[in-house]
């Protein structure tokens, strides 16, 4: 049996993506973009194709992020739905917080880069999970080896705070773990990619570390200290939103449904390279163009700040710049507190900082007078998310 075809034994939806949508109870997209959709669907041959080519080779960060350290990340979601594009195409970094994102701009096809190959293996985890979990209560299950209720329907509209607080009751359960590692090692060796012995043993040590941990898995640094700020996986699911609404992907049962049908139709793309590099995010702008699309939406996390010291943003901002873009493409990046201190967008209670720009004054300005500085490039042209979130607001950061 080819290892592709195992995956309808999985449960997989292989469906073209307007049916598969149907059938997980989410609407097909509008007539507008029908043609661009069912395009966007790729084999798992050109799945695998395009982490092979659009990759460049591997770098080292020192942290492990099987979680974001970000709390503010949703703070920009009002901004995001009132002001980028639905459709298009999303880029973003880092393991499962641009999923949220997503969800909000609803992308015909999405491209995760990073500098680190093993952020691309967690992506086959999560791909896997979305795969085998057609319900939000058995995806969390997965991810944490914990036994899913016995009848996963009944949670289908179920809030994420009763989720939760079912795997917080949950014993740990040795006969679950395995079945779950298990289940999503037969998964990710389905997708094409190809995988070395070491490769599987880093996607089974990081859903390890999910089994082990659960919901207080926390973000890690090496060679630094556990900082108090860093949230636990419990509290990434749990946040909110300016207005005070959960905003995770596995907040709505609608978004989750979306996301999964993104995943099973092969559209979400993980990418090994560096947004400063020759070739990756390159690579990526040419792969949307090809498809008739622009950049709805670009997030960065804090990689400007890394760059920007490296000495190498003008590269990246070159980068940025080959990007199909108009005038409505968003950039989505982290601001944490420097010798400059506390960015002006700052919310009381948050370590870090979320914030947009629209990526053609990121271009204009960068191949114009330029940033003077990397607190320029924060607070210069930046929206204020306070605006759509019902507070008092007033344009860009001075």
């Amino acid at each position: 049996m080819r290892p592709v075809r195992a995956a309808a034994l999985l449960g997989l939806c292989l469906f073209p993506l307007p049916a598969c949508l149907a059938a997980c109870g989410e609407r097909a997209p509008p007539a507008a973009h029908a043609t661009e959709s069912v395009r966007a669907v790729l084999p798992d041959t050109a799945f695998s194709r395009l982490f092979r080519e659009l990759s460049e080779p591997g770098g080292y960060f020192d942290t492990d992020n099987l979680i974001s350290n970000e709390t503010s990340y949703l703070h920009v979601l009002g901004t995001l739905r009132q002001r980028a594009t639905r459709g298009g195409a999303y880029i973003g970094v880092g393991p499962d917080q641009s999923f949220s994102y997503m969800a909000a701009v609803r992308p015909e096809v999405a491209f995760i880069i990073d500098i680190r190959r093993d952020n691309a293996l967690q992506h086959l985890l999560f791909k896997a999970l979305f795969a085998l979990a057609p319900t939000r209560v058995e995806y969390l299950s997965l991810l944490v080896g914990a036994p899913a209720p016995e009848d996963p329907a009944a949670w289908w509209d179920r809030s994420i705070d009763d989720i939760v607080a079912r795997l917080d009751g949950v014993p740990r359960d040795a006969v679950a773990a395995g079945r779950a590692r298990a289940r999503v090692d037969s998964a990710v060796v389905t997708y094409g990619v190809p995988l070395s012995e070491e490769d599987l043993a880093t996607i089974g040590r990081f859903h390890g570390e999910f089994i082990r941990r659960g919901l207080d898995l926390r973000f890690t640094s090496f060679g630094r200290s556990p900082q108090p700020y860093y949230p636990t996986l419990r509290q990434l699911v749990l946040e909110t939103d300016l207005d005070g609404r959960r905003g995770s992907f596995l907040a709505r049962r609608k978004d989750y449904v979306f996301l999964r049908g993104m995943q099973v139709t092969n559209r979400v793309v993980p990418v090994v390279g560096d947004l400063a590099g020759p070739h990756a995010l390159r690579a990526v702008g040419e792969e949307i163009r090809r498809r008739g699309l622009t950049v709805s939406a670009f997030y960065t996390s804090n990689v400007e700040f890394y760059v920007y010291r490296a000495g190498t943003f003008q590269t990246f901002a070159s980068n940025v710049a080959s990007l199909p873009i108009d005038e409505s493409s968003l950039l989505i990046r982290s601001y944490f507190p420097s010798a400059r201190g506390i960015h002006p967008f700052a919310v009381r209670g948050y370590r870090s900082t979320q914030l947009l720009q629209t990526l053609e004054s990121l271009r204009e300005r960068a191949s114009g007078a330029g940033y003077g500085s990397y607190w320029d490039l924060v607070t210069l042209d930046v929206l204020d998310p306070r605006v759509s979130a019902g507070g008092e607001g007033g344009g860009g950061a001075p």
